[in-house]
């Protein structure tokens, strides 16, 4: 800390050290508190204080300090961050309180966690490790979310690394912007979402999206561009912060979101965009049935992609797709329900009685609380009859003729296993064309 609480004045070119004495800090001194970031420094490299408002250059280190030259002066105070762009540091990136909190939310079943300042694949292994640690036997699993805003990131395969050991990414652009050259940002953005596309994980743009309405009840044109470039590139979720957290007008910017993403969707351009990137295909069943679910529902223009699932995969995979229509996903489980939000396009859905093929009384429909998959449950008809029924809820589906296609796996309750495809009416298996079959009673 500085005796001075209102902090120090730094002058260009000056130099200040950083060090390790907890003696109060003046003009030419202070200590951080941070041994690591010392031991990682060398001379020549920059180290950002403030969110970079002062930039400092290591001019020379010791055991216990660096030297460092002040390239952009400014305001420092007690408490501010420190940047370090040019060093990977030997920490983890949970502090004591983070693996506290950790165990707590994993106790109260947190659909997901999310991971900031990850530097290295191993981040998130340490992260899914302790995840092991406290899971019950028969907890559900929170889905963990890797925060991109760190340079390190994007030294050789990490990033591919990263992404396939995360169920989903954020790209922070706040921190990323600090660390990385402005005119980098962008570039970084489009290569995280396309990898998160190709990996079939769900991809966050986060920070400063409409940074002016914290004081604004509107946005300047470049953030509204800014937010629409987000969605042409492809990402499943767009997030405010400040905007909405401590902002003077938060309803009007959650709407003006909304307002951008339902003018780029409806743009003939925004599905061109998102067919140039290449998707690899797997050989297998479900890849060959949810790339056939698509053509099929922009062929006859079907309303919606119905997906039955169990942990998400299968909508996922549909997700990934980028269909021209909503992704309807069906699971037997609320926690698989709600980390399915977070997916491009996906409407999930819980079945009523806790089972894909029910035959539960609309008055008793839905059981949220104790869902189980039904062994017995192996009437086809009666499950696509419920997947009608769930497209008519959402409300994806406003005529009997409107059609659906459906993927679905048998038997049931086998994970990722899509093998069977069906394009029925909204009506119901037992109709086509206006024309229902009579059944016996």
């Amino acid at each position: 800390e500085f005796s001075n609480p209102n902090g120090e004045i730094l002058e260009k070119d000056q130099t200040f050290r950083l060090d390790l004495d907890e003696a109060q800090g003046d003009n030419t001194r202070v200590m951080l508190p941070h041994p690591e970031i010392i031991a990682a420094s060398e001379v020549g490299h920059v180290l950002l204080v403030d969110d970079g408002k002062v930039k400092l250059t290591v001019i020379d280190k010791g055991e216990k300090h660096l030297d460092c030259r002040v390239d952009v002066p400014g305001k420092i105070s007690n408490r501010k961050g420190v940047n370090t762009p040019d060093s990977v540091l030997d920490i983890s990136p949970l502090t004591p309180k983070d693996r506290s909190d950790l165990e707590y939310m994993i106790k109260i079943g947190v659909d997901w966690v999310a991971l900031s300042f990850v530097q290295q694949p191993g981040d998130i292994e340490e992260i899914h490790s302790l995840i092991d640690q406290h899971l019950a036997e028969d907890a559900f699993r929170p889905a963990v979310m890797a925060k991109i805003e760190k340079p390190s990131c994007f030294v050789g395969d990490n990033l591919e690394r990263i992404v396939d050991l995360c169920d989903g990414i954020m790209v922070a652009r706040g921190d990323l912007g600090v660390e990385c050259a402005p005119e980098d940002v962008p570039l970084l953005q489009k290569q995280i979402i396309d990898t998160c596309r190709r990996a079939g994980k769900p991809v966050v743009v986060a920070t400063q999206m409409l940074e002016s309405m914290i004081e604004s009840p509107t946005p300047t044109r470049a953030e509204a561009s800014d937010v629409a470039t987000a969605i042409y590139d492809g990402a499943d979720a767009i997030m405010l912060s400040a905007e909405s957290a401590a902002g003077k007008f938060p309803e009007e910017s959650v709407a003006m979101q909304q307002r951008i993403i339902n003018r780029v969707e409806s743009d003939p351009h925004y599905h061109k965009y998102l067919d140039q990137l290449s998707m690899s295909k797997k050989d297998t069943a479900t890849d060959a049935i949810t790339t056939a679910a698509r053509q099929i529902a922009q062929t006859v223009k079907a309303k919606a992609i119905v997906c039955f699932t169990l942990q998400g995969s299968t909508v996922l995979r549909a997700a990934q797709e980028r269909a021209t229509v909503p992704v309807l996903g069906i699971t037997p489980f609320k926690e698989t329900a709600r980390q399915l939000v977070m997916s491009w396009g996906v409407y999930p859905d819980l079945p009523r009685s806790g089972s894909f093929g029910f035959s539960a009384d609309d008055e008793d429909f839905f059981n949220y609380e104790n869902p189980a998959v039904d062994e017995q449950a192996d009437d086809f008809d009666m499950v696509l009859k419920n997947a009608c029924r769930a497209a008519l809820r959402k409300g994806l589906v406003s005529d009997p003729n409107d059609l659906l296609v459906v993927t679905a796996g048998i038997p049931f309750g086998t994970p990722g296993a899509a093998n069977i495809i069906r394009l029925l009416p909204a009506a119901g298996p037992s109709c086509w064309d206006g024309v229902c079959r009579v059944e016996d009673v």
